[in-house]
């Protein structure tokens, strides 16, 4: 199903503008820019068990809608499971990450993740193709997007690397945008903008399954950012866990109760607040109000799964009862919502602070390496 009106492109970039995600500047751009011009022939639409493929009529009814459109699974490889690993990212949120980078005139900006070249368009239409650099990790997808792009009248610089190491040899930048989640701010993209200057990026963390973040550059490798509300993204391909979760055993289930709703933690604030606390747990959920499901998991094995108010536990950790002080503690804090919550970068690395009491969130005592 779509989610913008029938029209084609048109229609859709003014749905856009009516939401105020596009300003008088950006509408007339995308008006100019299409979507359809970067998207290869064979597509898919995500849908919960899958990769779906979208043909026919179908298709140009996808482009044409503020839905991503899937454009490669599996790395390109033949016979794999058909996850999605690049996306014509869903146009409102491209037009929310584009308000947020706040683009200026003469600006100097790299993006981090050509994907189909779309975005660089864009941003070759709002400042010149000279000002944009763009780096993509998959040598495919780098030279399909470059000759997208040149079709349609844009010569950005697209270079073949990985987006972690950024492109220093342009540096400095005004601007960067970033179109995959990162675990954390890689430090060598801090320190390719200029001080003061802004990146945009999708965060990734175990608890939660992303949030955009908005980071001022300050000197060297260094920045500060406020979260700007969910954003769920593919992983940078070198930000990729590294190995699966240990097996749950069920033969340890324990089964118990709560008087905690689960609805409760399913709010970007409570995830930020619990992700630092209880680094390493990963939660995620089915259904919605009272038929919700949670379920939690460390990378030990230990793991809890939560319907309703009855509670069922597996691994040597008590990990709901975590999950409970966890959230007792981020009630008496108030409850702060995502935007009290911001990001600071230094060579120590990411370290999330709440604004008011000013405090930074520092990982549970239960949950640190035991000393030798």
């Amino acid at each position: 199903m779509t989610t913008a009106p029938r029209g084609g492109h048109a229609a859709l970039v003014d749905h856009l503008y009516e939401r105020g995600l596009l300003d008088d500047t950006w509408h007339r751009i995308w008006l100019r820019v299409p979507r359809e011009h970067f998207v290869p022939e064979r597509i898919w639409r995500q849908v919960p068990t899958g990769c779906v493929p979208v043909t026919g009529r179908d298709r140009l009814a996808l482009i044409h809608s503020d839905e991503p459109v899937v454009t490669q699974i599996d790395d390109g490889r033949p016979d794999g499971p058909g996850i999605a690993t690049c996306s014509n990212s869903k146009p409102s949120m491209v037009a929310r990450m584009l308000q947020l980078l706040d683009v200026q005139d003469g600006h100097r900006v790299l993006e981090v993740g050509t994907g189909t070249g779309h975005l660089a368009a864009l941003l070759c239409a709002r400042v010149g193709e000279r000002n944009i650099h763009t780096v993509e990790v998959d040598s495919y997808l780098a030279h399909q997007a470059a000759d997208r792009l040149s079709a349609a009248g844009y010569q950005p610089r697209v270079v073949h690397v990985d987006g972690e190491w950024g492109l220093p040899s342009a540096a400095p930048y005004d601007r960067i945008v970033v179109t995959c989640a990162v675990r954390h701010i890689p430090p060598a993209l801090l320190a390719q903008l200029r001080p003061g200057g802004i990146l945009v990026a999708p965060l990734h963390r175990d608890f939660w399954s992303g949030a955009l973040v908005r980071m001022t550059a300050g000197n060297g490798a260094t920045g500060q950012g406020h979260f700007e509300g969910g954003a769920s993204y593919m992983l940078m391909r070198s930000h990729r866990p590294t190995r699966s979760p240990a097996a749950v055993d069920d033969s340890t289930v324990r089964q118990g109760a709560t008087d905690l709703a689960v609805q409760e933690l399913l709010t970007l604030g409570f995830a930020l607040y619990a992700g630092a606390r209880l680094p390493g747990v990963r939660m995620w959920h089915t259904g919605r109000g009272t038929g919700t499901h949670v379920w939690a998991q460390d990378e030990t094995g230990s793991a809890v799964h939560v319907s309703g108010r009855t509670v069922w536990q597996y691994g040597p950790r008590t990990l709901w009862r975590e999950i409970e002080q966890v959230h007792g503690e981020y009630v008496t804090l108030g409850c702060p919502e995502h935007g009290r919550f911001r990001l600071s970068v230094s060579s120590a690395g990411d370290r999330l602070m709440l604004d008011h009491p000013p405090q930074a969130i520092e990982p549970a005592p239960w949950t640190l390496p035991a000393q030798p």
